[in-house]
C-alpha cells in the first residue's frame, strides 16, 4: 500500500518547551518556526514515518534577554547548530487513540533516541471537504544529554534550571 503524505497546517500547530526555574516554577518557551512530515498508510499510525525540523533561532519564551541566552553556546548554540530534527523510527499502538513514537533527536550536534506519547485525535474531513488529522506528542529529555550542561546555584544553593525538559506538541495535518 503506497503511504499517503500529510501537509503540516501551520495555523493549527504548535511546539512548546518547558525547564523548571529554581525548582519552584517553570519557563515556558515555544518554536514558531518549525515543520513536520507525516507519511503513513491509510489510518495506520503504526506505518508513519514522522520527521520535524525547528529553527532554533525561532524559540521564545517572551522574555528577549532570555532567548538571547538560550540561542548562546551555554544552550542551543544556533550560530553553529541552528536546527534541530527528529526522525521517527517506531510507532507502538498502546491504545485506539494512545502511541509511543521512537526516534532520533539531534540537538546541538548531538543525536539521541528518544520515546515521546502521542495522542491520535483521528482523521475527519473538514467543512471544506479535506481530510484532516491531529495529534499531541509530549515527554521528557534531559538536556545534558545534548551538551546541554549549563549550571548555576542560586544563593540558597537550590539548582538555576532543572535538567529534564519537557516538550509538548500539537499538530494537525492535511492529506495532500
Amino acid at each position: 500500500m503506497a503511504k499517503n503524505k500529510w501537509s503540516m497546517d501551520a495555523a493549527h500547530s504548535e511546539v512548546q518547551f518547558k525547564v523548571r526555574h529554581l525548582m519552584v516554577s517553570w519557563v515556558t518557551g515555544a518554536f514558531h518556526k518549525f515543520e513536520v512530515t507525516l507519511e503513513m498508510e491509510g489510518q495506520d499510525l503504526t506505518t508513519a514515518e514522522v520527521n520535524f525540523t525547528a529553527d532554533v533561532a525561532s524559540l521564545s519564551t517572551n522574555n528577549e534577554e532570555r532567548d538571547k541566552h538560550l540561542r548562546s553556546k551555554d544552550f542551543f548554540d544556533a550560530e553553529n547548530h541552528p536546527q534541530m530534527t527528529f526522525q521517527s523510527n517506531k510507532l507502538e499502538k498502546q491504545t485506539e487513540e494512545e502511541y509511543e513514537m521512537t526516534g532520533i533527536l539531534t540537538m546541538r550536534g548531538q543525536s539521541h533516541s528518544i520515546t515521546l506519547k502521542v495522542e491520535f485525535s483521528g482523521i475527519i474531513t473538514d467543512p471544506r471537504g479535506n481530510t484532516r488529522t491531529g495529534f499531541t506528542v509530549n515527554g521528557n529529555l534531559n538536556r545534558t544529554d545534548f551538551g546541554i550542561t549549563f549550571s548555576r546555584l542560586a544563593e540558597a544553593g537550590e539548582a538555576l534550571l532543572g535538567e529534564t525538559v519537557t516538550i509538548l506538541a500539537n499538530t494537525e495535518f492535511l492529506l495532500v
